[in-house]
Parts: C-alpha cells; sequence; structure tokens
C-alpha cells in the first residue's frame, strides 16, 4: 500500500527539527526508516534510503558507549519446543546521518554503546543486528578499500558482542543503493564483501546481512543476484563458518514476500556451507512501515508472518525475523506474543527474532529498546528473553 515516509534534513539538534521532506513509495513494505534523530514521532530502521536525500543525525543525543568464538550450532530439528534459537535487537547508530557522508561521528553518527548491550546480554538476549553504510566502510565507490577508522570502531563493538558469546550481524544497511544510487553490478557488490568478510572470517560469531530492504529495483532478479553475490564473495573470503542472511525486495517483508516476486526470486540463491538464512521484516501499523505504536489487532503479528512460515516449509528453508517492533499498548503487547508463540511453533523453520531498536541515539522514539530508560525495552524485554531457547 502507498505511504509516505517523512526524512529528517540534516544538521539538527536534539532540540528541534526541519521541516520534513517526504518520499512517496508505491510499493506495499515494511518501510525501513533510519531516522538519526532521537524523537518519539520517527519510524524504526527502514525510511527507505530513496536517492540521496535522508536521514541526519542530533549532534547532541549522544551517550556513551573469555572470547568465545565457538562453532555456530546449526539449526536443528529438535530445537527447544516453543523456543527460539536467538532473540535479540538491532544497535543502530554507525548508520545513522546518511544526509552526512562521511560524516563525522559524534556529530552524523555514533557507534552502540557496550555496556547498554551488556545489560541485554546479561538479560538473555544472543544476537545484535549492527546497522552499517556503504558509504563509510567503503569511501567513494563500492570497491574501495575499507576505511580504517570506521571500520576499527565496528569491529570493536562486534568484537565485544562476540567475545561475550553473543552474535553479532554485520547489517549493510543500505536498501540497495551506494550514494542514493541502485547497486546493479554483483561484481562490485562481491568486492565489497570480499574485503569485509576477510576481517572476520576466523570469528565464528559473526553472521553476514548482505544488504538491508532493497526495494524499487530495476529488474525482478537483481537484488537475488546481489544476494548471490555476497554468499559467493564471502565464501570466497575465507568465513566458510558462518551464517549469513538474505534479504528481499519490497522491504523484504513477510507479510509481502509472495506477492512482492520474493518468493520466487530468492529461491535459488546457494551456499555450499548450507548456512543461508532468509531475513524478513514485519510491522505490525496499518500500512506495515512500523511508523505508529498502533496495532491493526491483537492477532495481527501471527497473521502478517503465516505466507512467510508457509513458504519456509514449503520449501525447507530457515528464516529469521530480523526487523519487528509494536508500539506499548495492549493490542500490540498481544500482537507481539502471538507472532513469537507462531513462530516459536515453527521452530524448525523460524530460527529467531530481533527487535527494532536499540542504540544510544534513539531517545523517546516509540520503539526504543535502549536500557534502561527505552520504552520498548521497559515494556517487552523481559516477554521477548522468554522466547530464548
Amino acid at each position: 500500500m502507498r505511504f509516505a515516509n517523512f526524512i529528517l534534513a540534516g544538521g539538527l539538534a536534539t532540540s528541534a527539527f526541519a521541516a520534513p521532506v517526504a518520499v512517496v513509495d508505491d510499493e506495499s513494505c515494511d518501510a525501513d526508516p533510519t531516522p538519526s534523530v532521537a524523537a518519539s514521532s520517527i519510524a524504526p530502521s527502514s525510511t527507505p534510503a530513496v536517492a540521496p536525500t535522508s536521514v541526519a543525525s542530533t549532534s547532541s543525543a549522544a551517550v556513551s558507549k573469555a572470547a568465545v568464538a565457538s562453532h555456530p550450532a546449526a539449526p536443528s530439528s529438535a530445537a527447544t519446543s516453543g523456543k527460539l534459537q536467538w532473540i535479540g535487537a538491532s544497535e543502530s547508530g554507525a548508520e545513522f546521518g546518511q544526509g552526512n557522508l562521511p560524516g563525522v561521528v559524534g556529530t552524523d553518527y555514533t557507534f552502540p554503546n557496550t555496556s547498554a548491550i551488556q545489560i541485554l546480554i546479561d538479560g538473555g538476549m544472543n544476537i545484535f543486528r549492527l546497522p552499517f553504510l556503504f558509504e563509510r566502510m567503503a569511501q567513494g565507490s563500492l570497491t574501495a578499500t575499507l576505511d580504517a577508522t570506521y571500520l576499527a570502531s565496528y569491529k570493536e563493538v562486534v568484537d565485544y558482542i562476540t567475545a561475550a558469546g553473543a552474535s553479532a550481524v554485520l547489517d549493510a544497511h543500505n536498501f540497495g543503493r551506494y550514494n542514493g544510487n541502485i547497486i546493479t553490478s554483483t561484481s562490485d557488490f562481491g568486492s565489497f564483501w570480499s574485503k569485509l568478510a576477510a576481517v572476520f572470517a576466523t570469528n565464528d560469531k559473526v553472521i553476514f546481512d548482505c544488504n538491508n530492504e532493497f526495494h524499487d529495483e530495476p529488474t525482478a532478479t537483481i537484488y537475488a543476484e546481489l544476494n548471490q553475490a555476497c554468499v559467493t564473495a564471502v565464501r570466497g573470503a575465507g568465513a566458510t563458518s558462518q551464517y549469513i542472511f538474505v534479504e528481499g525486495t519490497s522491504y523484504t517483508g513477510a507479510w509481502t514476500w509472495t506477492s512482492s516476486g520474493n518468493a520466487v526470486s530468492m529461491l535459488n540463491i546457494t551456499d555450499p556451507e548450507d548456512k543461508l538464512i532468509y531475513e524478513f521484516h514485519q510491522y505490525l501499523d496499518s500500512d506495515g512501515s512500523g511508523t505508529s505504536a498502533t496495532c491493526v489487532s491483537s492477532t495481527i503479528g501471527a497473521e502478517r508472518i503465516a505466507d512467510a512460515t508457509a513458504w519456509l516449509k514449503a520449501n525447507n528453508k530457515k528464516g529469521v525475523l530480523g526487523e519487528f517492533a509494536g508500539g506499548v499498548n495492549a493490542d500490540c503487547e498481544s500482537a507481539i506474543s502471538g507472532m513469537l508463540d507462531a513462530m516459536a511453533a515453527d521452530n524448525e523453520y523460524w530460527l529467531g527474532a530481533l527487535w527494532w531498536g536499540a542504540g544510544p541515539w534513539w531517545g523517546d522514539y516509540i520503539y526504543s529498546f535502549e536500557p534502561p530508560t527505552g520504552v520498548a525495552y521497559v515494556e517487552y524485554f523481559k516477554t521477548l528473553v522468554g522466547y530464548v531457547a
């Protein structure tokens, strides 16, 4: 369904907002706005990064920010009844400030707060998705040498998480774009992933997430071809023990998996290591954009993942809900629990779920999972960790 995403203009302080710029998208979506301003009025990971216009970050809202590298357990058909292998959250910050590239750390973007992540780990979460931007990791072009400074700060967070025994998902939060231009070169895409995978090739707790939320692609198959290039490059770089997450078009929505063409185009991606996981996103407001605290109904969660579950079963594939959220109210609380119950009942196919979103710059954002005061953290943390196997 049609909706307008509102992208905040750049150079803002936390106390003031520029006039929003409307970006109209024609696809049904689970929009992932990547706002970088802490505000209750802004949306989840997905205001699509359409064209070069995007979000900018708060300059004054920054909060401070026994190695384990065991081989990841393979998805099992004997999974604990009523539980999921992974429960966690996205940790935003490094992808903020998309209107200012490469930008200035602490002004345009930040990195996740490891002390806050530790609170989530101590409470039972075991997976964290870490958005980054191609334009900061490979500055100038997708094939550029990785930027040492940005990579070092990002890797510090990854290493912290994995040393604590949790999994770290490397999330290219780019919507299939580089500097606002649609990526179509599988060679360039593979070149980037070869370089990044080589850095993390020996860390078995790392998971590679090839690209966040493709949308409005020029052909019906290019996003699947790019995913395949990512998989091939990661394995070719020597990263053979880790999972790889692949996302579809139409913002990889679970509820649009069939209607968007993902059910066909994504089916034939291959992985020689057989550790391919299909990543779905699902929000529960009226248009699935994740911009409202109101859920359609108390049962909408299970309803919106039903088609994706059927596809996973029919094709013997494994899935993860890489983004989901709902407001703090009775309908959403029931809908979230119902969705997780449905996933756990089919945990031979669904491996886990990650809340959108945590991170130090969210402020009073409607879905904030940042300890200790994020509104969703306060309401949902105990519920979510109750599903960890």
